[in-house]
């Protein structure tokens, strides 16, 4: 095994490329009793349409089978996954976002036989067309619940006018009409495409000794079978002026006050491996700095009553995109967006003046870093595997450190454009006479 020593911090990462392509990593962390594990794939809502690995034709499935999968692979013949790991007396889930796919577990006991269910269950697939049919029902459920959800409607709103006509404008779970068109053939083409080994990694971390949980993995992955595994050709995202912004927006619901989103889409193409991280960091840095809670315009909002404590930004970085949302609640919807969109297209030049205020959020990024090494979701759910060219939470704090304000002015700069930001309001339901 690989051994990426983090002296700094006392951490050790062990590494390991199995025969098969999977990406293994193991963080033994001294004086915890719990053991977390994080079993992902690279394979999200946007790739809906990729290549075939048996003919190499393009292939189109219905949106939301990423989703989908997600929940069937849980059920099986003759268990349930989730009952299973309940058993052991460990707590399971999983997600799916835009490009990936992660099935999680956490315990303080079994630690073997619960990371022996999660290769298992994860890597056995079993689909009918009885359970297939009774699971539409469950997610036309999850997706009505989620369509109540303004907040949610707000930012998938704002979402969809930054990459319309793109595979980022679809709810990650599809629509009620997407998933009626699902088959188990669909789930079967999907998995047999994008769950092989060699696009996946299972993150460890917690109270294990290293040298025997690989030991444990290898012994269970050397009793399957996976087929030979081209190159994957996940399908092309959402790249610059192929899908034109949506500049503004609305949606008429019965809520008492308006909901705004302001969104700013990265049109350059992220920069690959940790190259990547450091700009994402140096936009994050550059935003808590425009409007985060400690800043002059942050304040004057709140002092002039244009936001409360529902204003907030998120910037979301992933394979093809990067955008930041910037929303909350106002009680002057007009006003609201043109001091954010004043401040946004000011932002390098409010940014450069602040050079004591950078130093202080430096200091503060990297007390934050330091905190969530004791996390052991914290460490696992922040490895972004290729994306970061395998990057771990250990590994930003050296960038903060590192990190000068013209890398942030730059990374404004680049980011920030006067014709990539966009406006999506959930207003009150106008009165009718």
């Amino acid at each position: 095994m690989k051994i990426i020593d983090y002296p700094n911090f006392e951490e050790k990462v062990y590494q390991k490329v199995l025969s098969n392509g999977l990406t293994v990593n193991l963080v033994p962390k001294v004086g915890f009793h719990k053991t977390y594990a994080s079993f992902t794939v690279n394979y999200g809502s946007v790739d809906s349409t990729f290549v075939s690995l048996d003919d190499n034709k393009i292939m189109n499935r219905p949106d939301g089978v990423a989703h989908f999968l997600e929940h069937k692979l849980f059920e099986k013949p003759d268990y349930d996954a989730f009952e299973l790991f309940g058993q052991l007396g460990a707590d399971s889930n999983a997600f799916t976002s835009y490009t990936k796919t992660s099935y999680l577990f956490s315990t303080v006991e079994n630690v073997r036989k619960c990371l022996e269910t999660l290769l298992d269950f994860v890597q056995s697939p079993y689909f009918t067309k009885e359970s297939v049919e009774k699971e539409k029902g469950i997610i036309t459920q999850e997706i009505m619940m989620y369509n109540d959800d303004y907040n949610w409607r707000l930012y998938s709103g704002i979402v969809e006018n930054l990459y319309p006509h793109s595979p980022l404008s679809k709810d990650i779970a599809g629509t009620v009409e997407s998933i009626q068109n699902i088959s188990s053939k669909d789930l079967y083409d999907c998995y047999r495409t994008f769950y092989q080994p060699s696009n996946m990694d299972l993150f460890v971390v917690g109270a294990i000794n290293p040298n025997e949980v690989i030991n444990w993995i290898e012994e269970n992955q050397s009793k399957k079978q996976f087929p030979s595994a081209p190159q994957i050709m996940h399908s092309k995202t959402m790249i610059n002026d192929e899908y034109d912004i949506i500049p503004y927006r609305t949606l008429r619901v019965d809520t008492s006050r308006p909901k705004v989103a302001v969104g700013i889409r990265g049109n350059i193409e992220l920069p690959a491996g940790k190259k990547g991280l450091k700009y994402k960091i140096a936009l994050n840095i550059g935003m808590y700095l425009l409007m985060g809670e400690s800043s002059e315009a942050y304040n004057e909002l709140y002092d002039n009553g244009l936001i409360d404590d529902s204003f907030d930004y998120d910037i979301s970085v992933g394979r093809g995109y990067h955008f930041c949302v910037i929303s909350g609640e106002t009680s002057n919807a007009e006003k609201f967006i043109m001091k954010v969109t004043e401040l946004l297209k000011s932002a390098n030049e409010t940014i450069s003046g602040q050079k004591v205020e950078f130093v202080l959020a430096k200091k503060e990024f990297i007390g934050r870093q330091i905190q969530s090494m004791n996390s052991l979701e914290g460490i696992a759910n922040r490895y972004e595997g290729k994306l970061f060219d395998g990057a771990m939470s250990f590994d930003a704090v050296k960038i903060l450190k590192e990190l000068k304000m013209k890398d942030i002015l730059q990374a404004i700069d680049e980011f920030i454009e006067p014709d990539n930001m966009s406006v999506y309001q959930v207003l009150p339901k106008e009165d009718v006479d």
